[in-house]
């Protein structure tokens, strides 16, 4: 099987590109283990996998895998990652293992592959789920090898260029997502052309009739902005020719339409008031020749205060390098230009493909390197994104990050530290070390004490006091701006209140499993091996997430159960569970019968659920014959009331599962939330019950300086199995430090 795919040259209808069809006769003529041969193996792999496979518009499917290769190939990238550009899908579309990748084009192809398949073959509870887990394996596959996410960027490009024929509800899901994801990651990597192209195709299907408009205009405007460009570029030209400063490249261009748009929304202007939609770019051969050239175009045009910007000496974050200043024209009109050296344009438009960083060992994986500062974004997404369980939370916290840096401000001693746009001096504390910003007093900025909440401006020099006894505010939460940030300080939150909340995961354990024996239980091999399993160093650790909500009380047993399962007979297994890991449960419900009532065993009787223990369809229930004439009050089997209560008047009942009216009933349940106090953690809490359809009945909040926020809550919800999805999906947010169902024994 493998001799074939790799024997044959397929015969297709498919137009091949110049490079592949050279490097398929290469391969022909010469039978080395080359670059050339890696390559075309690769695309021979991918055509007979592929083959008999269409994509929308009706071109074979591997159009596609071709496309992308080259696009990976116009930006440098070596053989393995044009390997991988060729064998992205086949894993996903068809039955060929990663394994079998290995085996047949090496390690390094196989992980850039399992780095940008998808999780398709999993099953999810939400859509919003799916795209979160999506983002962490690729950039924790990133975190192994750069190349991921430049052969992602390039699979995204492609089917952007294709998405007209995919319908207008896609075409707006994927266009959002390329917009806010993609587009920025393409800019934080610096690859310029990309970027573009990709914001333009976005705003086409996003914004269609602004984008026909623009379009529209930029092409009227055209006979006028071609003669103006060729007079200001032999303007230039002329000067800087008489310096003797040596020009590569000299050329205006209109800007990008989606740069265009974002202009007129930002100053909110009409296009007839957009001047310079025209930039120019100068292209020199040295650092000095760079600036000799700027002097020569402040002396041809008046510059304009306030636009002039040198990121050759502070670079961007991207690495991105230019001069970037604006003139006034003899028209009285702006005109913007760049100038850089031409290294530095190779790094503007190609990014980390343009410096491809190895590791030491000098195998060609593309390592993140932990003293490399261009990588800093990606390392400090790596530090906060498995902290963040919400898949929600997670998307929108990776949205904030992915947006560029645009504050620079310095250490005391000249170091520059890139902080995202609104940035205060807890931002800057945390950016600096976790230590400095969970011990931070003060800051003085510029010399100068000032507000903690303050935002930070370019050039600012801040310097941040500390003191052994500080600790953060939860008031910080309401104003940092960085991701890592707020993670910093919700984690010191939660490590703080570590004792109150390895008490309370006890108490949970042990209200579930029993007293007996549990000491000795969380002592014992299985429940260290519950730990493991559940991602958490040690079972104090266990017990402190499981405490804060982190975890929930039905994975932590169903683990346990497991465990016990795989450790011991079948005989013991049963036996122990019966005793150690189930509910008591020692009353019979009676048999179910086709009754309309929701309970079984009080049909004609007048009853109703208490006021206490409020049980769900799906909790053990037990009926209690009243003393005031309210007939049976149906209660949870293990409500603390029922304890009290003579056996005389118990009666047996359980829940309908076959109650046939169709309609869907829904039951009252109080919760109360302990949240980190943050502006917005309310609206939050009830939009993850909105988006399950929960009905709110009440909503209160308590808070008290630098305390916890207390969230009290009244749902109606199905039953137990709704009411543990919602609780686990709650409990998932950051914020959340417990959350507990309320039982009022007083009643």
């Amino acid at each position: 099987m493998t001799a074939i795919y790799l024997a044959e040259t397929p015969k297709t209808e498919l137009e091949l590109p110049d490079w592949l069809q050279a490097c398929l006769l290469q391969q022909k003529s010469d039978s080395n283990q080359t670059d050339a041969d890696l390559i075309c193996r690769a695309f021979n792999f991918a055509y007979k996998l592929h083959e008999g496979q269409y994509r929308k518009s009706g071109a074979p499917y591997i159009a596609h895998p071709v496309a992308v290769a080259g696009l990976l190939r116009d930006l440098g990238g070596d053989s393995v990652t044009i390997a991988a550009g060729f064998l992205h899908d086949v894993v996903e579309d068809t039955e060929v293992t990663l394994e079998e990748i290995e085996e047949l084009f090496g390690l390094q192809v196989r992980q850039l592959v399992e780095g940008v398949t998808k999780l398709s073959k999993f099953n999810f509870s939400s859509k919003t789920e799916r795209q979160a887990e999506n983002f962490r394996r690729m950039f924790l596959a990133m975190a192994t090898d750069i190349r991921v996410i430049v052969v992602k960027l390039a699979d995204r490009l492609h089917n952007m260029r294709t998405l007209e024929h995919l319908d207008p509800k896609k075409q707006k899901r994927i266009s959002l997502e390329t917009r806010e994801i993609f587009a920025p990651l393409a800019n934080r990597l610096g690859i310029g052309r990309f970027k573009w192209e990709l914001e333009d195709l976005c705003f086409k299907y996003l914004e269609p009739e602004a984008y026909e408009q623009i379009k529209a205009l930029v092409a009227e405007r055209r006979a006028d902005r071609e003669a103006r460009i060729a007079w200001v570029t032999e303007t230039l030209r002329s000067r800087l020719e008489k310096l003797k400063i040596r020009i590569s490249e000299l050329q205006g261009r209109p800007k990008h339409l989606y740069g265009i748009y974002q202009k007129m929304q930002r100053q909110h202007k009409e296009f007839s008031q957009i001047y310079d939609i025209a930039a120019f770019r100068i292209i020199v051969e040295t650092n000095e020749e760079c600036y000799r050239a700027l002097a020569v175009v402040h002396d041809a045009f008046k510059p304009i205060p306030g636009r002039f910007k040198d990121y050759i000496g502070l670079p961007k974050p991207n690495r991105y390098q230019s001069l970037h200043t604006t003139v006034v024209g003899s028209n009285g009109r702006p005109i913007e230009v760049q100038i850089r050296t031409m290294e530095m344009h190779h790094v503007a438009e190609y990014g980390i493909a343009a410096h491809w960083k190895y590791k030491e060992s000098g195998s060609s994986d593309l390592q993140v390197s932990s003293d490399d500062d261009k990588f800093t974004w990606l390392r400090q997404l790596l530090e906060w994104q498995n902290d963040l369980k919400d898949a929600q939370e997670y998307i929108d916290s990776l949205k904030d990050n992915l947006f560029e840096d645009d504050v620079y401000v310095f250490t005391p001693n000249g170091d520059v530290i890139a902080l995202a746009h609104g940035s205060t001096a807890v931002d800057f504390a945390y950016r600096i070390h976790t230590e400095v910003g969970n011990h931070m007093k003060g800051a003085r900025v510029n010399g100068r004490w000032t507000m903690l909440s303050q935002p930070l401006e370019n050039g600012d020099i801040v310097e941040i006091v500390t003191q052994k006894n500080s600790h953060p505010s939860l008031d910080w939460l309401n104003f940092v701006v960085t991701p890592s940030a707020r993670n910093r300080i919700r984690q010191w939150y939660k490590r703080s209140h570590r004792d109150e909340n390895i008490a309370r995961g006890k108490e949970l354990l042990e209200k579930e499993l029993g007293k007996s024996g549990l000491d000795s239980l969380l002592k014992s091999e299985p429940m260290q091996t519950v730990a493991q399993r559940c991602n958490y160093l040690s079972v104090d650790d266990l017990l402190a997430a499981l405490g804060y909500g982190e975890i929930t009380l039905n994975q932590v047993v169903n683990r346990l159960r497991d465990v016990v399962k795989e450790q011991q007979p079948v005989e013991e297994v049963e036996s122990e569970l019966d005793t150690e890991i189930s509910v008591s449960n020692d009353r019979v419900a009676p048999s179910s019968s086709n009754s309309n009532s929701p309970i079984i065993g009080v049909e004609g009787l007048l009853h109703h659920l208490a006021g206490c223990c409020k049980p769900l369809p799906g909790e053990s229930i037990i009926g209690v014959v009243t003393q005031n004439a309210r007939g049976i009050s149906i209660h949870c089997q293990d409500c603390v009331n029922v304890e009290k209560v003579p056996g005389e008047r118990l009666v047996p009942v359980s829940w309908n599962s076959n109650d046939e009216r169709g309609q869907v009933l829904t039951y009252p349940v109080d919760i109360q939330i302990e949240a980190l106090d943050r502006v917005g953690v309310l609206k939050d809490i009830l939009a993850r019950l909105s988006d399950r359809g929960i009905n709110i009945r009440n909503a209160g909040v308590k808070t008290s300086r630098n305390r916890p926020a207390l969230i009290s809550l009244s749902l109606d919800i199905r039953d137990r199995q709704q009411f543990e999805y919602i609780l686990q999906r709650i409990q998932k947010m950051s914020d959340v430090l417990n959350i507990h169902r309320v039982i009022n024994s007083d009643r």
